[in-house]
């Protein structure tokens, strides 16, 4: 077996933990592939600990028991996260976004693999310490921020369709009212889709009158669940409901003015 020398081990099991974010991987997995006593490889880690958590990069967190080990847990410096907003503020003042009913283009940014990557690992380590057991979103443009987000957690990714498919067998399907202007929409969900008592996490691109947010809270109520939190790209600031979870939003849109200026600005990291 080869031979590993303690910077080798520490590197590998970065990037392990790093590549497979929430997940629990057992001292006895990495005692066998580096050929190292667990009381080795518990020293390792003993470093990577405290060098990603030494430069905010994360948790590594040690489970005792039968079925325990480590696993990482997604974190960004504050400073990457207010870089990071604000550079998210920037892309979005641009006039050229504003299109006819004074809505801002997104979809290249919902599109762009490097930017939806950190803003999922800016909102999967805001709600490190929320209990869920699912990231939730419905089938818009919100669908690769949730993947992103749900894959930092470590957890499943439930998306919400706005008609039933047969293809899922049978659904519980809701009314509910969208948009600032109350349109009336559907969602449906598989009921195989989500074990009765979950706790659920909502993930969006655009919140706007926080219709579809009350919409995901009446539909798992179906389903004997609930939410713990929500996260969206942007926001109005005009939410229908008030909210009583921890939300997370990068800005606030507030409109376009007559001279085409789009009027947005920094929303708080995390705020209830």
């Amino acid at each position: 077996m080869k031979k590993y020398t303690r910077n080798s081990r520490v590197l590998l099991i970065t990037r392990i933990l790093s590549e497979n974010p929430g997940k629990i991987v057992s001292l006895g997995y990495f005692s066998e592939i580096f050929g190292a006593a667990k009381s080795t490889i518990s020293e390792d880690i003993m470093i990577v600990r405290e060098t990603l958590e030494g430069a905010g990069e994360g948790w590594v967190e040690t489970l005792a028991g039968a079925s325990g080990g480590v696993r990482y847990i997604t974190g960004v410096p504050e400073d990457k996260v207010l870089e990071f907003r604000d550079e998210i503020i920037g892309y979005l003042k641009n006039p050229e976004r504003v299109v006819p009913g004074n809505f801002l283009y997104i979809t290249d940014i919902m599109q762009n693999p490097s930017i939806i990557s950190r803003a999922g690992a800016v909102i999967a380590g805001a709600f490190r310490d929320v209990k869920a057991d699912y990231v939730i979103t419905v089938e818009t443009k919100g669908i690769p921020l949730a993947y992103e987000t749900a894959r930092y957690l470590g957890i499943n990714l439930i998306v919400v369709r706005r008609n039933t498919r047969i293809t899922e067998g049978t659904n519980v399907s809701i009314n509910y009212l969208s948009g600032t202007q109350g349109l009336l929409s559907t969602m449906s969900l598989s009921k195989r889709a989500i074990k009765p008592g979950s706790s659920l996490i909502f993930i969006d691109d655009f919140m706007r009158g926080g219709g579809t947010l009350k919409g995901i809270r009446d539909l798992l109520k179906e389903f004997d669940s609930d939410l713990t939190a929500a996260g969206v790209m942007v926001d109005t600031g005009k939410q229908m409901i008030k909210s009583d979870m921890p939300f997370l939003s990068f800005a606030h849109f507030l409109g376009i003015s007559e001279d085409g200026t789009v009027n947005i600005e920094p929303s708080d990291s995390l705020y209830l």
